[in-house]
């Protein structure tokens, strides 16, 4: 008997079925991952086994342990024991811990909290999943990877029987990744059933039991772990094999366009603390540079700062094209050839309220205006142009930016520094979050973007990223370029041993 089955289910939205008919089997006490592209209709599913798309507005049906289940709202099926953790946490940050914990169901006596119950039940939920700090320490001063903690320690205290867990790691260091790991490895063999949603195979490959495919709104497979490989995942996913995960091609850098000469930052919020500590680098036209280095090390900091996009204060020598300048604002760096496609499109790279059109052109509106009054005409003309040429998949320009997936939100961001026709392009993580396909055409982008002569600054986190995009690769650690490698001559060992300081 299944711990859980979701039988037919269909969803429908105005013109068009999110769902088609889709079929999700979960085994008692196992690890499944649910793996597709964005907007293969993972997250869909999921809202309709959490009650947030109530029974009647789908049709088909849910059972957990054989009997059939009626979710009309998000609080029957946390009754029935579905808990979820989004990818953008839930938690109140200037609450504590246990409040967080508790949050619309504390323990109370003739309407009175009991406080003294509260915090010592939440301090015995954090040691379950090994999370040693105080139940009285506010959530704003956690890091996200506790945090995350915090929420599987809230969603087990409501006697949660599966557990979803939504890109949990898209926003983790390596060491937070591997207690999250530790933990739910632990909770398998405790019985809990989970449900993990992940673009990021390895992660699969190593935690899950089974494995799920669902493209265009229908389910490709199930299989065991151990009747697949990460390949054959991806092609399932995409529906077309992917000969080469990173498409490297022979790129002909040519002369400096960027010099970076004793580059010094300092913290926007202790002003006696440097970000970054007497950096030199240098990139030249038609290449990528990429940059790596552990959480911390300054990476964004950096080109946040060239970028005039750091409060914190600077000094040092930037040439483009061998000319000094002088960037103080975001408006300079666009001035001097600069893009920066932020590691978080969602808070510095998107206005998600606003449509695909005007996200496009916000940042280029001199090309789209005359006087001071916006042509509405060539806003169109503009903003088709990127959506055709990097696909952006999108009901109309109107549509808004934060209806998108994860990977047609960052091709609008990119779409909209393309229109800008920039010298140098900065990408700060630009796959995170992700699907393989969408991850595919950007890397191809990229190498177009190479070939007509921009050059390109790539940080990412992602090792055989790193490896398998850049031409050059440094790597940073606590402010500082500790390491200088070509491709040819980098491994995964040799950049880890440059950002950990190790031997």
């Amino acid at each position: 008997m299944y711990a859980l089955e979701m039988v037919d289910i269909t969803k429908e939205f105005p013109g068009v079925k999110a769902l088609d008919r889709v079929n999700l089997k979960v085994k008692k006490g196992e690890i499944h991952a649910l793996c597709g592209e964005n907007g293969a209709g993972k997250s869909t599913l999921m809202k309709v086994l959490s009650g947030l798309y109530p029974v009647g507005t789908y049709s088909g049906e849910i059972r957990m342990d054989g009997i059939k289940k009626e979710f009309h709202k998000i609080a029957d099926a946390e009754k029935a024991g579905i808990a979820i953790i989004h990818q953008e946490l839930a938690l109140v940050k200037e609450m504590t811990v246990g409040e967080n914990i508790f949050l619309g169901r504390e323990p109370s006596q003739r309407g009175l909290i009991q406080w003294d119950r509260l915090y010592f039940e939440a301090a015995e939920w954090l040691k379950n999943v090994g999370l040693n700090i105080s139940p009285h320490a506010k959530v704003s001063t956690l890091g996200i990877g506790q945090q995350q903690l915090v929420e599987i320690a809230k969603a087990l205290s409501k006697d949660a029987r599966v557990l979803i867990l939504d890109e949990p790691t898209a926003a983790l260091t390596e060491t937070e990744v591997e207690i999250l790991m530790e933990i739910l490895q632990q909770l398998r063999k405790k019985g809990v059933t989970c449900i993990y949603i992940s673009h990021k195979m390895p992660e699969v490959f190593r935690l899950a039991d089974s494995i799920t495919v669902l493209r265009d709104g229908q389910t490709i497979a199930t299989l065991d772990r151990s009747q697949t490989d990460e390949n054959h995942v991806i092609a399932m996913m995409v529906g077309r094999e992917l000969t080469e995960r990173y498409p490297r091609v022979e790129h002909r850098p040519g002369e400096t366009v960027l010099e970076v000469r004793d580059y010094h930052v300092w913290s926007r919020d202790q002003p006696d603390i440097k970000r970054i500590d007497g950096v030199n680098f240098s990139l030249r036209k038609g290449e990528i540079l990429g940059i790596a280095g552990l959480m911390g090390a300054g990476r964004s900091e950096l080109v946040m700062s060239l970028f005039g996009a750091y409060e914190g204060k600077a000094e040092g020598q930037v040439l483009i094209e061998n000319q000094p300048v002088k960037i103080r604002s975001v408006k300079d760096a666009i001035q001097a050839g600069l893009a920066l496609v932020s590691e978080d499109r969602k808070r510095w790279g998107l206005v998600l309220g606003m449509d695909v059109k005007t996200n496009t052109t916000l940042p280029n509106l001199t090309k789209v205006s005359n006087w001071g009054i916006i042509n509405e005409n060539d806003e169109i003309k503009w903003s088709q142009k990127y959506v055709k040429e990097l696909r952006i998949k999108s009901a109309s320009l109107e549509t808004a930016a934060g209806t998108l997936s994860g990977g047609n939100q960052q091709k609008v961001v990119i779409g909209k520094w393309l229109m800008s026709n920039p010298k140098i392009l900065i990408l700060d993580e630009p796959t995170r979050g992700i699907d393989v396909g969408a991850k595919y055409e950007i890397y191809h982008l990229m190498n177009r973007l190479v070939a007509e002569g921009v050059a390109v600054i790539m940080i990412s986190s992602e090792l055989p990223e790193i490896l398998g995009m850049s031409d050059r690769i440094l790597v940073m650690r606590e402010g500082k370029i500790v390491g200088e490698m070509d491709y040819r001559e980098a491994t995964q060992e040799k950049i880890i041993q440059s950002a950990t300081g190790g031997k």
